[in-house]
């Protein structure tokens, strides 16, 4: 390893030469108190920026060991110090002059979630950052003593103020452990009460606006119905009450603007935890929850979607079904079949964006259009059965019609962001209809669970110089070879950093399954299992990682794989 005094005796050789000449720099420097790595040099000044890396030392880190002895409070600290990096880089970006991306110093931008990431990794108790910079030039010529300003004046200041725990708010830095101890005790206990989520009382679930993740001001805190109020013991915040959803099937309904889809929302993002401040630290959701919608035009490939829609008119066989663009209908059946292929315990569904065809027929539609002439059974008829036989719970959010009353175990009503329970009320009203909710009778739901391989072939991918090529679109799409997918319905991915995460899996896998018939259940599982081994650095083998990651549920793998078009 060579000094921080050879770096700088580099960077005084270099100046006025061709950018190329940075090259030279590769390699690891001792600085005091931390490691510099310059991992990848970019091409020129307009290319995309250097990959560096900070590794500081346990002693030097200095870091209590009861900070980093779990995996959820690693996470936590990791999380913490890669926003306090961030910050302290802010301050320091373009401050080096140049042409292009020259004086750029950046790392991950955290939202309001917190994702283990490999931009910042302890192992240990050293820590490691990644963080990329551009290196200064004027033109292509190389501009040295700009960049000796981001080695020796700025990255010193940047860690020092961040990465050594000596120099943080020590009081700060344990509140966000002891809130990593108390959010991942209040996920343990669902489990142990029987519930699929819990919402705090005081909890904030408006955002600040569609564009904004941050907490609105000023609105409606989060009140348990009495009834559904429960108490948890958390060993540093103490006491807790907030409504606890129970396992089974849960309607949420009331008027438009009234705070249902407020709610979902909040429960779709519960597999999260969330820094202090959110409003919804206290929000937890089954972590195998997935939230459920139509997605017209969406490809599918061999699905079986035959409980929900079977005897169409052309003969397609839905038991292995395919196509490459779906209507409302079969692309809500088939996210309901892949979600429950792939793990999901909990479906969280909003009326607003589902096919309604898909969901409820009405006793009036039945006696107009007999069953035997409908190819679809609606999801209200199979719930149950999902649930009684399969343990697959529903959280349902419906306005228009009183069929979902018949198959509700728990009914929420919103009312200008108040939550009441009139379960007793709905199940008193439906008692003294004479009309029972009747309808086709379902296929049983069981051809969803009965065990057998989803064996899947997929096309040989469009290389480059021998390598898959992957472009990503921002938080909605990816590129992989000359194929698009598309994930903007794939509401529950809340960071851009997570497509990245999943274009690398998707590569993996067609890696692995390409042309051969693979168990696509045994493919995603081997990729899942590597990253929790390896981490997602795994993903990417290598003398240096080229992008930043942050993780992912293997439902999303899945989710990404079943809407990859290159499926044979």
């Amino acid at each position: 390893m060579k000094s921080s005094v050879e770096l700088d005796k580099l960077l005084i050789s270099i100046n006025k030469k061709g950018y190329p000449a940075y090259k030279s720099l590769k390699g690891n420097y001792q600085f005091p108190g931390y490691i510099l790595g310059i991992d990848h040099v970019q091409g020129d000044p307009f290319a995309a920026p250097s990959k560096l890396s900070i590794q500081v030392g346990k002693a030097q880190a200095g870091f209590p060991e009861e900070y980093y002895n779990t995996g959820y409070k690693k996470t936590a600290l990791e999380d913490y110090l890669l926003r306090l990096f961030g910050k302290a880089v802010s301050k320091y970006t373009f401050q080096a002059e140049g042409s292009g991306k020259s004086g750029l110093i950046s790392t991950s931008r955290c939202g309001q979630e917190v994702l283990g990431r490999t931009a910042c990794r302890i192992t240990d108790g050293s820590v490691l950052i990644r963080f990329e910079a551009g290196f200064p030039a004027y033109g292509r010529t190389i501009n040295s003593p700009e960049l000796r300003k981001i080695i020796f004046d700025y990255l010193p200041e940047i860690v020092k103020k961040s990465l050594y725990y000596k120099n943080l708010d020590v009081p700060g830095t344990r509140k966000r452990i002891e809130l990593a101890e108390d959010q991942y005790v209040l996920r343990e206990e669902l489990g142990k009460r029987g519930l699929v989520a819990f919402v705090a009382n005081g909890a904030v679930l408006p955002r600040e606006s569609g564009v904004s993740q941050k907490p609105m001001k000023n609105a409606v805190v989060f009140q348990s119905p009495e009834s559904m109020e429960v108490e948890i013991e958390l060993p540093y915040k103490g006491k807790l009450r907030g409504m606890g959803i129970p396992k089974g099937i849960t309607l949420v309904v009331g008027g438009g603007y009234h705070g249902k889809s407020t709610l979902l929302k909040a429960l779709e993002q519960g597999i999260y935890q969330h820094i202090e401040g959110d409003g919804r630290e206290y929000v937890v959701t089954a972590d195998t929850a997935v939230k459920i919608r139509a997605e017209d035009g969406r490809a599918v490939s061999h699905v079986d979607i035959s409980p929900f829609i079977n005897n169409l008119p052309n003969g397609k066989d839905t038991t292995d079904f395919s196509t490459e663009d779906a209507s409302g209908s079969t692309s809500q059946a088939a996210n309901v079949a892949e979600a429950i292929q792939a793990g999901a315990g909990l479906l969280l569904i909003d009326e607003d964006t589902c096919a309604t065809n898909f969901m409820v027929r009405d006793s009036l539609m039945q006696e107009v259009v007999s069953g035997e002439h409908e190819p679809i059974t609606p999801f209200t008829l199979q719930a149950r059965e999902l649930y009684e036989k399969y343990g697959i719970s529903v959280v349902l959010v419906a306005g228009s019609s009183g069929s979902y009353f018949y198959i509700a175990d728990k009914v929420l009503q919103m009312d200008n962001y108040h939550t009441f329970d009139i379960t007793d009320k709905v199940n008193e009203v439906t008692s003294k209809r004479t009309e029972e909710y009747q309808g086709k009778a379902p296929v049983p739901a069981g051809i969803l669970f009965n065990g057998k391989e989803r064996i899947l072939k997929i096309k040989k991918a469009d290389r480059k110089r021998g390598q898959i090529k992957i472009k990503q679109f921002g938080m909605d799409s990816f590129s992989i070879g000359k194929e698009n997918v598309d994930l903007k319905y794939v509401e529950q991915i809340v960071d851009y950093e997570q497509v990245t995460t999943l274009s690398y899996c998707l590569k993996a896998l067609i890696e692995q399954m390409e042309i051969k018939g693979t168990d696509a259940i045994q493919a995603v599982g081997r990729i899942y299992s590597q990253i929790q081994e390896h981490g997602m650095e795994a993903l990417c083998p290598g003398s240096y990682l080229p992008v930043s990651m942050a993780q992912v549920r293997i439902q999303d793998i899945f989710a990404c794989l079943d809407r990859y078009r290159g499926i044979l």
